[in-house]
C-alpha cells in the first residue's frame, strides 16, 4: 500500500502510541502537581455575560430524548443558550478530600482533565449580541472574543441556529498521559459533542456536525489563529463545529467570512501551566491529521429503527444528565437484567430520529466487542456488536476462521457470540490489569475499522476516536437511566485485545474500552453543588413533556 507521509505518520504514533505488556507508551515518569495545568480557560479583557440557571425548569423526560420524541421546540435566545450550555459543557458537581476540591461536568473527560473547550457562534439573539463567545464553565459565562460586522453576519445562519464549536489544549491530557493523550483528546471531543447533541434534544433542537470545515477554517472562526492571543499560554487545537438549532441546516465558512474581516477580536488567554514538556510524536500526528476544507459530503441518513425498550428510570433529561458520574470502582456483585444490557445496546446503533447520531453524520465505523459477566439469563463469554450491517463479512473476515457467530439477544440486534466462557481475568488483563473490567457486568473495546479509513483520509483518525467517544457518551446516559454505573477505559494493550479476538493487522483497531456495572462509592468524599454560590432561576417558558 502506497501511503502519503501524513498516513505514515498516524500510523507510526498509532503504534508509538499502544500500550503493551512490556511497556506502556511513553508518559511523564511522575506527575508533577505543582504544575498541574488549570482546568478552566478564560480571555482576559474580553467582555463576559453571566448565564442563567435554568435547567431545573426543563421538564422534558430522558425517555422521551432517547426515543427522538422530542418537545416542542424552545425560542433561540440568551436563556435557551443558557440552558443548553448548562446541561453539555457545565458543571455537574464539585467534588472534595481533606481540603482539596475538583470540579465535575456534563462532559465526560479522560483523567477529568477536559482538554476540550467550547465556544458559541451566534447572530444577535434575545439577550444575546452577536458574536464569537467562549464558554467558561467555571462561572457558567460566555466571555465574547469577536464582535462581527453584524450587517454581514445576519444572513449567515439560515433558519435560526448557533454554531456550537471546539477546540482542544493537548497540554491538559499530556501533562499526565503524555504520549497517549492526543487519543484522549480526541475521546473528549466525541465526548462533548454527544453531550451537546442530548442537551439540544432537551430543548427541542437539532444538532448536526458541519462538514466541509476544515481546521484552518475552523481556526479562523473561533479565533485560535490570533497567535497574539496566545501568546505564552497553550493554543488550541481546531476540533469540530456543530450547527445547533430548530431545523437541520448547513453553514459554510464563505457565509460567515464577510462578517469576520473587520470584526473587533478582545482578549488574552491564561497560561495553564508555568512549565511545559515537549510531546514531539503529539505535535506530528496533530500536523499529519489537519482535516482540509471540502465541500460537505452526501452522507446517507441512519436507518429507521424501532426506538430501544424503555428503561426504567422516569427522570427528566436534565436530572440524568447532570448526575452521570465515572464509576471509580465496581462491587463485583451487580448484575442486570437481559433486557436492560439489550437496551443500552439498541442504544448504541444509529437512529435518523434520534441524538446524538447526526451530529457526526456518516457510515460508522465503530463496533464493539463485548466481555460479557454478569448479565441475567445471557452466557458470560465474548460477544460483537456489529453497528452497520455491511461490516459483518469484513469483520469476520478480519478475525478469521474459528468463531462460531452465533445470533444472540432479540431480533433486530446484530449481536454475535463468539465465544462462551467466563473471560473476567482476560477483560482484566487487557485493560491494563484493572479491576474495574472485570468487577463489571460488562466491559467492551470499540474495534473502529482503521486501516483503509486512516490510509485515504489521515484526518479521519481524529474522527473515529471521536465517533468512540459519542458512544462512550450514550453509554455513560444509558448505565444511568438502568440504575448502574459507566466508566470509560483508557489504558488497555491494543495489541493483546486485538489478538484475543484474532485480528493480526491494521484493519480494525481497538481504539477505546468502556465498562458498566455497581459503582462502590468513596464514603470519603464530599460533593458539592455545581454553582452554590448561584441560585438556579425559575423558567418561564418550561417544556411540556410529550
Amino acid at each position: 500500500m502506497n501511503l502519503s507521509p501524513e498516513a505514515e505518520a498516524v500510523f507510526r504514533y498509532h503504534e508509538r502510541s499502544k500500550h503493551r505488556l512490556d511497556r506502556y507508551a511513553p508518559g511523564p515518569g511522575h506527575l508533577d502537581w505543582a504544575n498541574q495545568p488549570d482546568p478552566f480557560r478564560g480571555f482576559e479583557g474580553s467582555a463576559r455575560i453571566a448565564l442563567p440557571l435554568l435547567a431545573d425548569g426543563l421538564a422534558t423526560r430522558f425517555a422521551e430524548v432517547r426515543e427522538g420524541a422530542l418537545p416542542k421546540a424552545s425560542s433561540l435566545d440568551r436563556d435557551s443558550v443558557a440552558t443548553l450550555l448548562e446541561l453539555s459543557l457545565g458543571l455537574s458537581a464539585w467534588k472534595s478530600f481533606r481540603g482539596s476540591t475538583w470540579a465535575l461536568r456534563c462532559n465526560p473527560s479522560s483523567g477529568n482533565l477536559h482538554p476540550t473547550e467550547g465556544y458559541v457562534v451566534c447572530p444577535e439573539l434575545p439577550g444575546l449580541p452577536a458574536g464569537v463567545w467562549h464558554y467558561v464553565s467555571r462561572d457558567h459565562a460566555l466571555e465574547r472574543r469577536c464582535e462581527p460586522d453584524a450587517e454581514a453576519w445576519e444572513g449567515a445562519f439560515p433558519g435560526g441556529g448557533i454554531i456550537v464549536g471546539f477546540s482542544s489544549i493537548h497540554w491538559r491530557e499530556a501533562w499526565k498521559y503524555g504520549m497517549r493523550a492526543f487519543r484522549y483528546c480526541q475521546h473528549d471531543v466525541g465526548h462533548a459533542t454527544a453531550a451537546v447533541a442530548y442537551a439540544a434534544a432537551a430543548l427541542g433542537w437539532h444538532a448536526r456536525g458541519l462538514q466541509g470545515w476544515g481546521d484552518a477554517d475552523i481556526a479562523r472562526l473561533l479565533g485560535l489563529d490570533r497567535s497574539g492571543d496566545f501568546s505564552g499560554a497553550e493554543e488550541e487545537a481546531p476540533d469540530l463545529l456543530m450547527w445547533v438549532g430548530r431545523k437541520p441546516a448547513e453553514v459554510t465558512p464563505a457565509g460567515l467570512a464577510q462578517g469576520l474581516e473587520h470584526a473587533d477580536w478582545r482578549g488574552r488567554a491564561n497560561r495553564l501551566s508555568q512549565v511545559h514538556r515537549e510531546w514531539s510524536d503529539i505535535d506530528r500526528v496533530h500536523a499529519a491529521t489537519k482535516k482540509p476544507s471540502m465541500p460537505p459530503r452526501d452522507t446517507p441518513d441512519p436507518p429507521q429503527r424501532p426506538a430501544p425498550k424503555a428503561i426504567p428510570a422516569d427522570v427528566s433529561a436534565a436530572s440524568l444528565i447532570r448526575r452521570r458520574r465515572s464509576a471509580v470502582d465496581f462491587d463485583g456483585v451487580t448484575r442486570i437484567g437481559s433486557g436492560a444490557f439489550f437496551a443500552m445496546l439498541s442504544a448504541l446503533l444509529p437512529r435518523a430520529d434520534a441524538p446524538p447520531w447526526a451530529a457526526l453524520p456518516g457510515t460508522p465505523r465503530v463496533h464493539c466487542a463485548l466481555f460479557v459477566h454478569r448479565v441475567d439469563d445471557l452466557a458470560p463469554g465474548l460477544y460483537l456488536l456489529v453497528r452497520q450491517d455491511p461490516a459483518l463479512p469484513r469483520l469476520k473476515q478480519a478475525l478469521g476462521p474459528g468463531w462460531p457467530w452465533s445470533k444472540a439477544g432479540p431480533d433486530g440486534l446484530p449481536l454475535y457470540l463468539l465465544l462462551e466462557q467466563d473471560l473476567r481475568d482476560h477483560a482484566r488483563l487487557v485493560s491494563c490489569h484493572q479491576d474495574i473490567a472485570a468487577d463489571s457486568c460488562f466491559s467492551l473495546g470499540f474495534i473502529a475499522e482503521f486501516e483503509d479509513i486512516v490510509a485515504g483520509e489521515p484526518w479521519r483518525y481524529r474522527e473515529l476516536f471521536w465517533e468512540t467517544g459519542l458512544l462512550g457518551q450514550v453509554l455513560y446516559l444509558e448505565a444511568e437511566a438502568a440504575g448502574v454505573r459507566g466508566t470509560g477505559i483508557g489504558c488497555f494493550f491494543d495489541d493483546e485485545v486485538h489478538a484475543l479476538l484474532g485480528l493480526r493487522d491494521r484493519r480494525f483497531q481497538s481504539l477505546y474500552h468502556f465498562t458498566v456495572g455497581g459503582p462502590v462509592d468513596d464514603p470519603r468524599l464530599s460533593t458539592l453543588p455545581p454553582y452554590g454560590d448561584r441560585e438556579p432561576v425559575p423558567s418561564l417558558r418550561k417544556n411540556p413533556a410529550r
